[in-house]
C-alpha cells in the first residue's frame, strides 16, 4: 500500500515532468522569449502555483528543460550510436557525427544552442554540457587507449578539448547561412581532430 508521502512524491514528480514536457514543446516552437508562464501551465494542465512550487521562475524551468534535452541527447548517442561502432576511435567519430546531426532537430537546436547560452549564461550552459557529455567522452577515450591507441596527453584534458570542439562546431552549424554545408565541414574537422589526438600502436 502506498503511503501519503509516496503518493505526494509521485504527484510532485508527475507535475514537474508535465511542466518540463509542456515547456520543451513551447520553447522549441517559439523560443524562450516568446513563451509565457501562463501558457506553460495551461499546456501542462497545472496551476500557476504548482509551477512556482516546482521551479523558482521561468529561467529555472528552462534550466530543467535544457538538462532534460541534454540528458536525452547524451543517452541516445552513447547508448545507440557509439556502442554500434567497430572500435573505440570509430565510436568517437560516430558520436561526433551523431552529435552534430542531432542539432538538425529543431527542438535540440533551439533549446540547446540558440537559447541556452544566452538565457542561462555561458558558464551554466557549459556546466550542463560537461555534466552529461564529459563522462561519455572520457570513457570513449579511455576505451580507445585500452584498445591500442596512444595519446600525447592524459585523458582529462583531451576530453575537455573534444567537448569544447563539439560545442563550438555545433554553434558554427547553428549560425551558418548553409547549415548542411557547415555540418559536413565541421564533421570532417572533428574526425581529423580525433585522428590527431589519437594514434594506433604498431
Amino acid at each position: 500500500m502506498q503511503t501519503t508521502g509516496t503518493k505526494h512524491t509521485q504527484r510532485s514528480r508527475a507535475t514537474r515532468a508535465a511542466l518540463v514536457s509542456a515547456a520543451r514543446a513551447l520553447f522549441a516552437e517559439r523560443g524562450y522569449a516568446g513563451v509565457g508562464t501562463e501558457e506553460i501551465v495551461r499546456a501542462a494542465g497545472v496551476t500557476r502555483g504548482a509551477l512556482y512550487h516546482q521551479f523558482r521562475d521561468k529561467t529555472d524551468l528552462f534550466d530543467a528543460t535544457v538538462r532534460t534535452v541534454e540528458a536525452e541527447l547524451t543517452e541516445r548517442i552513447a547508448g545507440q550510436v557509439m556502442t554500434d561502432a567497430a572500435d573505440p576511435v570509430g565510436a568517437l567519430k560516430a558520436g561526433a557525427r551523431a552529435f552534430l546531426d542531432a542539432f538538425a532537430e529543431p527542438d535540440v537546436e533551439r533549446i540547446l544552442l540558440l537559447d541556452a547560452p544566452g538565457v542561462l549564461g555561458w558558464r551554466r550552459w557549459r556546466e550542463i554540457g560537461q555534466e552529461h557529455g564529459l563522462g561519455v567522452i572520457t570513457a570513449a577515450l579511455e576505451a580507445a587507449l585500452a584498445g591500442g591507441a596512444t595519446a600525447g596527453r592524459p585523458v582529462p584534458p583531451l576530453a575537455h578539448i573534444l567537448l569544447g570542439a563539439l560545442d563550438e562546431a555545433a554553434l558554427m552549424v547553428a549560425h551558418a547561412d548553409d547549415p548542411e554545408a557547415a555540418r559536413a565541414e565541421m564533421t570532417e574537422a572533428l574526425e581529423h581532430l580525433v585522428d590527431g589526438l589519437l594514434a594506433r600502436n604498431g
